[in-house]
């Protein structure tokens, strides 16, 4: 059976997508495979997509009939500035057009999603969220990682490292203290800032930890090792942003499970 038929199959009816409305997405982490049904049918009908630099360019394919805007952001190079991109989305949906705003991962998971819906909102531009998979949970599937498991972690925190370093930093000594595993997004260039933080905080330099980069894609690299060297690691094997950051024990679970792969225990 195809996709297209398999799809045909569901009892599913997409929302309508009004002239004058901005739907703000999630594409997921870069696979095609973790679209949602929600987020093709909206490419479908958008008239303007408005998209991050970590959507694949496959994705605009489904959107042939819109005018297409890259508003991507990167560390260190030239980004579009966050109040361009809420000019931009205002323009056109005024303009009575469909605007999708597309993001990777979920719009609301470090996405800024909730302040591109206050800017609507103030400007009296109907909006709706599209969630999208986030990376903290796709990434860690396709490397083999479950986010949670029994008898090892009873929560995951998600934080954000960009601001490690700073006056805006986040108390790394206290969430060491949790003993929960930690899922860091954009904390690639202060990741030795952040590992001897976490260090000094009381979490073992043996704890496992990963990098994992253009996750659930073609050209997903991951990288395993412990607190304490894996960001020796990351520079001599080429690793760098963007990529997710995972510390604690769900780590060790991974090769586990290769292992038994490898050993024919598991079903392939």
């Amino acid at each position: 059976m195809s996709l297209g038929e398999a799809i045909a199959r569901l009892p599913y009816a997409s929302a309508p997508f009004e002239p004058g409305h901005v739907w703000l997405a999630g594409a997921g982490p870069g696979g095609l495979g973790c679209l949602t049904l929600d987020v093709v049918a909206a490419l479908g009908q958008a008239d303007v997509v408005i998209y991050d630099a970590l959507v694949d360019q496959d994705v605009l394919q489904v959107a042939v009939q819109a005018e297409h805007f890259f508003v991507g952001k990167r560390a260190g190079k030239p980004s579009t500035p966050q109040e361009e991109i809420n000019r931009l989305m205002i323009e056109h949906a005024r303009a009575g057009r469909r605007v999708l705003r597309l993001k990777g991962g979920d719009p609301n998971t470090f996405g800024r999603g909730g302040e591109e819906a206050l800017a609507l909102a103030k400007a009296g531009i109907p909006f709706r969220f599209l969630p999208g998979i986030t990376s903290a949970v796709g990434a860690l599937a396709g490397a083999g990682i479950p986010v949670t498991l029994r008898g090892v972690n009873k929560a995951v925190i998600l934080a954000t490292g960009h601001a490690a370093g700073t006056s805006d930093d986040l108390d790394w000594a206290a969430l060491a203290k949790t003993g929960q595993p930690l899922v860091i997004y954009m904390g690639m260039r202060n990741l030795d800032r952040i590992a001897d933080a976490l260090m000094e905080g009381g979490l073992s330099g043996t704890t496992p930890a990963a990098i994992l980069m253009s996750a659930t894609t073609t050209d997903e690299r991951v990288l395993t090792g412990t607190l304490s060297e894996i960001a020796e690691k990351a520079r001599a094997e080429g690793f760098g942003a963007p990529a997710l950051i995972v510390v604690g024990e769900i780590v060790r679970m991974r090769e586990t499970l290769r292992q038994l792969q490898q050993e024919g225990t598991l079903i392939p």
